[in-house]
């Protein structure tokens, strides 16, 4: 599964072809297919149907260099720098929420101008996330299991970023930080007792959260039946499905779709699957699918044979994360679960969660090699 190359005066890497393989394909493939979803409204909006194939491109191949980069330092440096990038991606978050450096999309603020610079510090803040919990896990050890230790503490950190989230707002990512954080827990050993009664809980507060925001309440009700209002809130989920329904076994060739012609909102993005449904088929969807699929085996894998506390719960949350996304966006698409714009992760068009993707891919690709070192 791993090839080894020695540079002189380094350890050797090791090149994860269970991680790196699936990778490579699904960013070769996101590049075809974001070229193939925007080149329409690229040519109306900014004059080339190059555009965002050549921002793809350059976001791939500096995905690469971080990749690789982060693939050769050392995973336990992340126990010094937890606190640190916990503080900077709240930073981050407050910025884009408080200050005049967020820009606003869609009635939503979540993203931070610096200068010519915009990204998503959700992005950053989900992968600070995921190394808080590794580190403050493996630390506790048993006392996992105390209420007071092993429990509050990460919830009260799930709490400061459920509140700058939602001052964007941005529910989505509170879902995903918030099953994050049960699902590593519960694998960490914290008591169920505990798990579900916050879980009792948040149920509640979700309601009530969901139902403060017209928006939110008329895309889960539409969400069962979006024929109800096919023009305006069904639009996107009818159009998604008309996607794959149209693309039969083999699809209708790359470039050949007619949904992402301005029928499909964002399709680049959110609705890449559906494009891919479209133009590839019943045969690319299942291809798409196999790859995050060995993707997410191998992040299981090096979880449970890593012998350090810290490596396997960090490999396991990078896992979990990556497959809370990919169900989800590919929920959505399919008409399975109601509106949330989240990204494919290797496969829409976005700096932001490209690069933040490739280094976690990075950290796991060192936590395999270091293990198969040790």
């Amino acid at each position: 599964m791993s090839t080894a190359v020695k540079r002189k005066g380094m350890q050797p890497l090791v090149y994860d072809l269970g991680l790196l393989f699936p990778v490579l394909m699904l960013v070769g493939m996101g590049i075809v297919m974001i070229y193939s979803a925007s080149g329409a409204m690229a040519l109306k909006k900014f004059g080339s149907d190059y555009f965002f194939l050549k921002r793809q491109a350059a976001f791939s191949l500096i995905g690469m260099v971080v990749l690789v980069g982060f693939s050769y330092i050392p995973y336990r440096i992340y126990r010094v720098l937890v606190y640190p990038l916990l503080a900077v991606s709240m930073a981050m978050l407050v910025a884009v929420a408080f200050t005049g450096w967020g820009v606003s999309v869609n009635n939503s603020t979540r993203w931070l101008q610096l200068g010519t610079l915009r990204f998503q510090p959700s992005e950053v803040a989900r992968l600070a996330l995921v190394i808080y919990l590794a580190y403050s896990m493996s630390k506790k050890g048993e006392l996992l299991r105390d209420f007071s230790v092993g429990f509050m503490p990460h919830f009260l950190v799930l709490g400061l970023f459920t509140a700058l989230l939602l001052a964007q707002p941005d529910f989505g990512s509170v879902v995903i930080f918030s099953a994050l954080t049960w699902i590593m827990l519960f694998v960490g050993g914290c008591r169920l007792t505990h798990l579900f009664s916050v879980f009792l809980l948040l149920v509640p507060m979700g309601a009530w959260v969901m139902i403060q925001a017209n928006y939110r309440l008329k895309r889960l009700l539409i969400f069962l039946d979006p024929w109800k209002d096919p023009t305006d809130a069904g639009w996107q989920t009818i159009h998604s499905l008309m996607a794959f329904g149209t693309g039969g076994l083999t699809g209708a060739g790359i470039g050949k779709g007619y949904q992402k012609l301005f029928y499909l909102p964002e399709p680049h993005t959110d609705y890449i699957f559906s494009v891919i449904g479209e133009e590839l088929g019943l045969v690319g969807v299942m291809a798409v699918i196999l790859l995050y699929t060995v993707m997410l085996m191998r992040g299981i894998r090096i979880a449970r044979n890593t012998r350090d506390r810290f490596g396997a719960f960090l490999a396991m949350g990078i896992t979990v994360t990556i497959g809370m996304q990919v169900c989800i966006n590919m929920g959505v698409a399919m008409g399975l679960l109601p509106t949330k714009g989240l990204t494919l992760p290797f496969l829409s068009y976005g700096g932001t969660s490209l690069l933040i993707n490739m280094a976690a891919m990075g950290i796991m690709m060192n936590i395999g090699a270091r293990d198969a070192r040790d």
